[in-house]
């Protein structure tokens, strides 16, 4: 008998050592996918940024020989390498962002889109001499604040690994609700709310772009595990979820293009893409919660972390975009921080030809020299 105990104490030792180095060596592999993630989804935003820099220089750069411009119906561009180097770098970056949801949960890559934005504001201050006034510069700063609070308290575990287990979350009831919601909703706010109030309401189109954007990226999460076992050597080609999701994820992006560009076309681009990033990160975050359960495992300060590091996100992109053609006058700004006064008598002159119909004196000019007029004969008198 004790001899039984002893050898079944033998067998289960070995396993249980096994079981533990295995789960040792998956959490691992996790933290190093989702680094790997963390730094495709990075360079995207520094790629896709860049490139819109690129094609701007080489349509500036036909502009100045007077070709005709890409706005009247013109295709120079075509003849310039510059506006090809900003394609390829948008290629690139999307092939990144693409890649980076195979790594790295939703809830983390998707936000992290906003940093295009801020680099293609610096870079065009610097390369284009376009002026970023206070309101951007402060946009920027939170942007970058609100994208490395997202970093520390974002989900780092992976609930889906093969193309198996997504399939087993697609048929879960929460998602399948989910995706009914939205799919009735685009189809009410298509035909019905569009029609009516689509030239009139800037949330009709962008609500379309936002509801199919969340189901765009469970498809490409989905072909990005997908291409990871492909590479790995398993016979994925053979599965008919991979060209399910494809298929789905052309149909959502040509939706997702058709709409934001009709909202684009109606409304200004800086009331467009604040509420268009807004709401599609949070649709995206809302599907990425209920499908892939990466908040399931997150402790209370991490969801705390998570959700100001999206809002402060949501400040510096509206602050960029919201205040990005209205000026900053110096008036404005306290003492210690006007540029170019040297001490406080300084900042006062630079003041007075800077006064703003708030800061009027109450006494004009003229009523100044009455009064030192008055003040001489008062000394005369007593003299």
């Amino acid at each position: 008998m004790l001899t039984n105990t002893c050898a079944n104490s033998h067998i289960s030792v070995p396993k249980a050592g096994k079981k533990r180095h295995e789960a040792v060596m998956e959490g691992v592999s996790g933290r190093y996918d989702f680094y790997i993630g963390l730094g495709l989804a990075l360079s995207s935003s520094i790629f896709i940024g860049g490139s819109f820099i690129l094609k701007k220089k080489g349509l500036l750069k036909l502009a100045s020989r007077g070709s005709i411009r890409a706005g009247q119906g013109g295709h120079a561009y075509l003849r310039e390498w510059l506006w090809w180097a900003g394609l390829l770098s948008m290629g690139v970056g999307e092939a990144a962002n693409f890649a980076a949801y195979a790594f790295a949960p939703a809830t983390l890559v998707t936000p992290l889109g906003a940093l295009s934005v801020l680099v293609s504001a610096v870079l065009s201050s610097y390369f284009l001499n376009e002026h970023l006034n206070v309101h951007g510069k402060i946009g920027c700063i939170l942007s970058i604040l609100g994208s490395t609070v997202m970093v520390i308290h974002a989900p780092q575990g992976e609930e889906v690994s093969s193309l198996e287990s997504m399939a087993e979350k697609l048929k879960d009831p929460g998602f399948i609700a989910f995706a009914v919601c939205v799919l009735v909703s685009s189809i009410l706010l298509i035909f019905v709310a569009g029609p009516r109030y689509g030239r009139s309401n800037v949330l009709v189109y962008v609500l379309v772009c936002s509801a199919i954007g969340s189901l765009s990226v469970s498809c490409v999460k989905g072909l990005g595990i997908a291409l990871k076992e492909l590479f790995a050597g398993k016979p994925v080609l053979k599965e008919p979820l991979g060209w399910v999701l494809l298929i789905c994820l052309v149909i959502c992006i040509s939706i997702q293009i058709n709409y934001l560009n009709k909202a684009l076309d109606i409304f200004n681009t800086s009331v467009v893409t604040p509420i268009y990033y807004v709401l599609f990160t949070t649709a995206v975050m809302t599907c990425s919660a209920i499908l892939f359960k990466e908040w399931q495992h997150m402790v209370l300060h991490n969801i705390i972390g998570t959700v100001s590091g999206f809002l402060t996100i949501v400040s510096g992109i509206f602050l960029l975009h919201a205040f990005r053609d209205i000026p900053f006058p110096p008036d404005l700004l306290p003492l210690f921080l006007k540029q170019g006064r040297a001490g406080l008598r300084g900042s006062w002159r630079g003041a007075e030809k800077h006064q703003s119909c708030l800061h009027q004196p109450l006494l004009g000019p003229e009523d100044i020299h009455k009064g030192s007029q008055s003040v001489e004969e008062e000394e005369g008198e007593s003299v």
